[in-house]
């Protein structure tokens, strides 16, 4: 798919993932500095959510509003997207009115539909089969964390979702080592990720800690299956002790305290979530902005 679009990471390169994040990076100063940019004033976004969403409507919607557009939020019960309407006519409709489109949903073939039909630029929020607005901002964290990226070590410790693709891919192309822990069964079927089920073995030498949580929205009737197959695999002091002293952990939230990490993990030193989560903001305003002024 083109670089029109922002539908998964393995459609971008290392430079646009860059340039992207430098942008991020000059937004995120200019708005700690109080100096509100508005080059995108006049141009209008489209939310489109079949599925909840807290962090990603939030940094979207007052991103765009922060850069001087607007934004229109639609939920699936107002358009009923491939039931009330096909994805090609909403697409065709909602592209005549709006400048850029972010879709939010569970098939990623609906994200693809959409794109293919709209003539303007389609971003995927989050599908089932990627999420890389979230690569996004968890590579921006880790850079400013820990600037020298190659030779870095990622344990993503979970079930091989979306999330777990998308964190891989972005991780593969800056060459940070990315390690799979998890229950046997769970692991993410891509070519080049190291897995293993022994979590005190993935974790050595580790300088990033990343879970997320065990059932995601749509496996909701897997998941007292999930917390039994899961169950030792939750991230804790002890744990966290086990990877480099300096290591920072991650989560893309929303966490389950006590099932995927403890609490105290989420409140110590090394937890730098709160940071991860508000890089949502400044890496979909550096999103936002580059493409609507490149494409």
């Amino acid at each position: 798919m083109s670089e029109r679009h922002f539908l998964d990471i393995l459609d971008y390169d290392r430079s646009t993932i860059n340039h992207i994040l430098q942008l991020a990076n000059q937004l995120k100063s200019e708005t700690v500095k109080g100096n509100w940019s508005d080059c995108l004033r006049h141009k209008s976004l489209g939310l489109l959510f079949q599925k909840p969403s807290m962090r990603t409507r939030v940094s979207f919607e007052l991103g765009m509003n922060q850069l001087g557009g607007t934004s229109l939020v639609l939920q699936n019960q107002e358009i009923g997207i491939g039931e009330r309407e096909s994805v090609s006519d909403i697409a065709r409709v909602l592209s005549s009115y709006l400048d850029i489109i972010m879709i939010r949903t569970f098939e990623h073939s609906i994200v693809t539909e959409l794109a293919r039909y709209s003539s303007v630029p389609v971003i995927n929020g989050l599908s089932d089969f990627s999420h890389p607005c979230q690569a996004l901002a968890d590579l921006m964290t880790i850079k400013e964390l820990k600037p020298n990226l190659a030779g870095l070590k990622l344990c993503y410790i979970g079930d091989g979702n979306n999330v777990c693709r998308s964190l891989f891919h972005i991780c593969k192309l800056f060459n940070i080592s990315f390690y799979h822990c998890c229950p046997a069964g769970f692991e993410l079927p891509d070519d080049g990720v190291v897995v293993s089920d022994n979590i005190d073995n993935a974790l050595q030498n580790a300088d990033i800690v990343y879970t997320d949580v065990w059932a995601s929205m749509g496996q909701e009737a897997e998941t007292a299956k999930r917390l039994q197959l899961f169950k030792d695999f939750c991230i804790t002091s002890e744990l966290m002790a086990k990877a480099n002293s300096d290591a920072v952990f991650l989560h893309c939230l929303p966490a389950h305290r006590g099932q995927e990490v403890t609490h105290d993990v989420m409140e110590s030193a090394q937890s730098v979530v709160f940071h991860q989560a508000e890089n949502r903001l400044h890496a979909q305003k550096g999103l936002l902005v580059y493409l609507l002024e490149n494409h």
